[in-house]
């Protein structure tokens, strides 16, 4: 890291000024000033490394298909088409592609440095043919092939594949300088350990960390305000506020395993924001198997928590939430309009109902329900949570409730990627129960937070819907949604999507 990074922008005076009292330091969202202007420098998103490196993956394999089949449209020609030159193209694509990963030329490092790495690109793409003529030479075939159109695959694919790293080398150089590319973390923790564990990252030759700030609840006399250039924004409450505004990536817990309370007591903290929470053992006496570490670069890491559904997690679920949305839309289209019209034809006002739901990350978004109460009678809010027999809900209302039909709206939400189909359901912002908000009733129940809520979930299918007039009910929804999120899979949300309209049949607790 560089004096540009924001983190370091601000003086010790100012750090100092924000501790002497100039903010909240015990509310547990309110940020000081300085975190504040910081945070706001991180507010976009970024690519993942992974994904950059994964979507290199499908790219170069399309190229170099797309390269042999060209060559083979222009010198043999497509009207004497014959299965094996298809076969061929596309077979040594995939075994090139897979011989790249092997030798971890796909890795961010390698990709850097093209130039270093084009003899073992090259040793690869000659591997590659020779395993091609070796096929055909055992199966009696290699006399069918067209030598200069071989020859001409070859020389093509490698220039094809080498242009494609040197254009790779300067936009994720670029992505780098700009921060488009890169891991965001905050250190937790403070004093000497965090200024060795920072200086050795720094140092590390391609590091794609970026350091945004400290957090410790030590005063300055253990814990300076400024550590390696970097100052300490604020205690670890409000960390939390502060990771959920600036996108950040991971938390680095620079404190030593011997510290077991201070750890355990930080940990039940953060360990409902939606990201990578690691332990620093680079100045820990205690060494683990080689495979217990994580590693940035050569800085080992205990893995604590990892992000829930992330990189390709996240595409494969989003395409599922939008071909999904699509066919609920089309299936269901004719039963919203019957809705929309019962609706206006029973009372006045809008047709659709926006509340303010907490969505991922604890972000406030807007849900669409079909409107079930009369207009002057609702409650955006749900402080007051629906009964049975409540007067302000509608008589078309009751029947929508009980059958779920309001909910159906909600496909929108899902196709434009403010809710997904399937996950823990979105209370309302105010919701309450026996007038104590849901997170002063369950410890960690942010952590549901951690994915992007969805329009039904495994809590729903299990019988934990409709209302919450105890205790106990919000704390079993919270307990399934978190099972949920710790056995995601695509499977999974395909059996509760498909086990949804069967359960939704028990109506008991729906008013």
């Amino acid at each position: 890291m560089n004096e540009t990074d924001p983190a370091k922008r601000f003086s010790v005076d100012a750090v100092r000024k924000f501790q002497d009292g100039s903010a909240d330091k015990n509310s547990l969202r309110q940020l000081n000033d300085v975190a504040r202007q910081v945070a706001s420098q991180y507010r976009h998103d970024t690519m993942s490394p992974v994904m950059v490196s994964g979507v290199l993956r499908l790219v170069e394999f399309a190229l170099l298909a797309l390269c042999g089949i060209a060559l083979y449209g222009y010198y043999v020609g497509f009207s004497h088409l014959y299965w094996l030159y298809p076969a061929v193209i596309l077979g040594g694509s995939l075994v090139t592609v897979i011989l790249f990963e092997l030798s971890d030329l796909y890795q961010i490092s390698a990709l850097r440095r093209p130039i270093v790495h084009a003899g073992r690109l090259l040793l690869i793409w000659i591997g590659t043919f020779a395993l091609l003529a070796l096929g055909g030479f055992f199966l009696k075939v290699s006399s069918d092939f067209s030598r200069f159109w071989l020859g001409s695959w070859f020389l093509a694919g490698f220039v094809l594949s080498f242009g494609l790293r040197l254009v790779m080398s300067s936009m994720i150089r670029r992505w780098a300088r700009n921060g488009t590319m890169e891991r965001r973390a905050v250190i937790v923790g403070g004093g000497q350990a965090a200024e060795t564990m920072i200086r050795s990252i720094e140092r590390q030759p391609d590091n794609d960390i970026r350091i945004c700030g400290l957090f410790d609840d030590r005063d300055d006399r253990r814990s300076p305000p400024v550590v390696a250039g970097y100052p300490k924004l604020g205690n670890v409450s409000e960390l939390i506020e502060f990771a959920r505004i600036a996108r950040i990536d991971m938390l680095i817990v620079c404190l030593p395993i011997t510290a077991e309370a201070r750890v355990l007591s930080m940990l039940k903290k953060l360990w409902v924001l939606p990201v990578d929470i690691r332990l620093s053992a680079h100045s820990n006496q205690l060494r683990f198997r080689p495979r217990s570490y994580s590693f940035i670069g050569s800085v080992p890491m205990l893995d604590i928590f990892d992000k829930p559904i992330n990189d390709w997690d996240s595409v494969a679920k989003r395409a599922f939430d939008i071909v999904f949305s699509l066919v609920g839309i089309i299936v269901f289209s004719p039963v919203m309009l019957v809705t929309a019209i019962a609706i206006k034809l029973d009372s006045k006002g809008p047709v659709i109902f926006r509340q303010k739901r907490h969505g991922f990350n604890n972000e406030e978004i807007d849900v669409y329900k079909f409107r079930s109460m009369y207009t002057d009678m609702s409650d955006p809010t749900a402080k007051n949570a629906v009964t049975k027999n409540d007067p302000r809900v509608t008589r078309v209302g009751r029947f929508i409730r009980k059958t779920s039909i309001d909910e159906l709206p909600q496909f929108f939400n899902s196709l434009f990627g403010s809710l997904s189909l399937v996950g823990p359901r979105p209370h309302a912002v105010s919701a309450q129960s026996h007038n104590k908000l849901y997170v002063e009733v369950v410890d960690g129940y942010f952590a549901r937070h951690r994915v992007k809520p969805g329009v039904t979930g495994w809590a729903q299918i299990n019988g934990w819907r409709g209302e919450i007039d105890t205790d106990e009910k919000i704390k079993m929804r919270t307990e399934y949604d978190l099972y949920y999120i710790e056995n995601w899979s695509l499977w999974f949300d395909l059996k509760i999507l498909l086990l949804t309209p069967v359960r939704l049949l028990n109506t008991e607790n729906a008013y």
